[in-house]
């Protein structure tokens, strides 16, 4: 099917010459002559996608999964080591893949290509499947003819990462449904229990204890104000996710973030081992480091290690050096400086930068471990608590109508 040479507006995402993030609308006949005017203008673009009506309006954009962009990254490895055309390639992939995401960018990848595209080129044009760093190191293996040693880093990138991620929802699946269990526990008592006490206790006229007071109040106010406790979860909810949509927002909230106590440092380990990995694997690719470190600070997931290593990089373009403007930042312990330190001076940035990586893939684990161990216990004593209290209240309220109903 051949393309219309209508003008068509599109929305796009893209890095100035001086690493800052750039959004504007531009007007082209498909995605890649407006991704070349992008390039031609001196621009990296981040992502192209086609403006729509508010009619059209999604409100949430469909992602390929990961694990599928990393089983197509080794399929089309070895397609590339046989000697087999990209073209070819692709077509075969996307008639065997059975994510239908990932088949209509295959698709449009291979339409491009027909266009004259190159494949990073093509792959720039989707960010729902491909990120920034993925893109930016393709193009770096288009020019030096190793396209498939880069698929395969990439997809090992892609496994360690997906890993990583799984292992820490894994150890936050059983605190989190035993918090589940205890708001659901609570509720019940609350809304449905406690008050069939309440008429059994007026019966009597009995003056009840304290805690019982408490917790027959407590449950009063669940049942009397259920629907502006709801309007207050809502509205909260609504409000965070506005303000994570906002840059300023999604900033204060970043910044909050690495503050926490227990998970600041987690996220701080975690932020860490992706900088290295993407900046090593940029590295390795042969991608220059000005490019290497934008494409790294728009690939880190933190506003405030974005804004740093942005100005990391402008630093160094002004002579500056890395080291100096990495310690500067105050966002990298001192064994991460002096990788980047030796690697700098020795001209082995990428292998500190490996090492850094792994050390840090480590430590997340054994940190991801650390936290789950310590939030389990704390979790169930919480819910034995409340549970407790819940016992203890009715209990003493029985005993205490028992005592003055046997002295009247």
């Amino acid at each position: 099917m051949k393309r219309q040479n209508t003008a068509i507006k599109y929305r796009y995402e893209a890095l100035d010459d001086a690493g800052s993030k750039v959004k504007g609308v531009e007007v082209a006949a498909s995605m890649s002559a407006a991704h070349a005017a992008l390039v031609e203008r001196g621009m990296q673009p981040i992502g192209v996608s086609r403006r729509r009506s508010i009619l059209a309006f999604e409100i949430t954009k469909k992602k390929v999964p990961r694990k599928d962009v990393m089983n197509f990254s080794r399929q089309l490895a070895v397609f590339m080591k046989a000697g087999i055309p990209i073209m070819e390639s692709l077509e075969v992939i996307e008639d065997e893949t059975s994510e239908k995401v990932l088949r209509a960018v295959l698709r449009d990848v291979v339409e491009s290509l027909r266009g004259g595209d190159t494949f990073a080129a093509a792959a720039a044009l989707h960010p729902e499947a491909f990120p920034n760093y993925y893109v930016g190191i393709l193009e770096s293996a288009e020019l030096t003819g190793n396209l498939d040693t880069v698929l395969n880093q990439l997809a090992d990138y892609i496994e360690r990462d997906t890993k990583a991620q799984t292992k820490v929802k894994a150890a936050l699946i059983y605190p989190s449904v035993v918090a589940a269990m205890s708001v659901v526990t609570v509720g019940i008592l609350a809304l449905f229990v406690l008050p069939r006490f309440v008429v059994f206790f007026k019966s009597f006229h009995a003056k009840l204890p304290l805690p019982t007071r408490m917790m027959l109040n407590f449950s009063h106010f669940l049942t009397q104000w259920w629907f502006v406790i709801l309007a207050v979860i809502i509205g909260l909810a609504v409000g965070f996710i506005a303000t994570h949509h906002s840059e300023g927002g999604k900033a204060r909230l970043d910044a909050l973030l690495l503050r926490l106590p227990v998970f600041g440092d987690l996220t701080q380990v975690a932020i860490l081992e992706r900088v290295c990995r993407i900046l090593c694997s940029l590295l390795k690719a042969g991608v220059d480091l000005p490019r290497s470190m934008a494409v790294t600070a728009e690939s880190a997931n933190n506003s405030v290690y974005r804004r740093a290593l942005t100005k990391v990089r402008e630093e160094m373009l002004e002579g500056q050096g890395l080291f100096g403007p990495i310690a500067r930042t105050g966002l990298f312990p001192g064994a991460a400086q002096q990788m980047f330190r030796v690697g700098e001076e020795t001209g082995t940035l990428d292998q500190q930068l490996e090492v850094a990586a792994d050390y840090y893939s480590r430590e997340l684990e054994a940190k991801v471990e650390r936290t789950t161990a310590l939030f389990e216990p704390a979790i169930i004593i919480f819910m034995g608590l409340i549970v407790g209290f819940v016992a203890v209240a009715l209990v003493s309220a029985m005993y205490g109508i028992y005592s003055q109903v046997k002295v009247g």
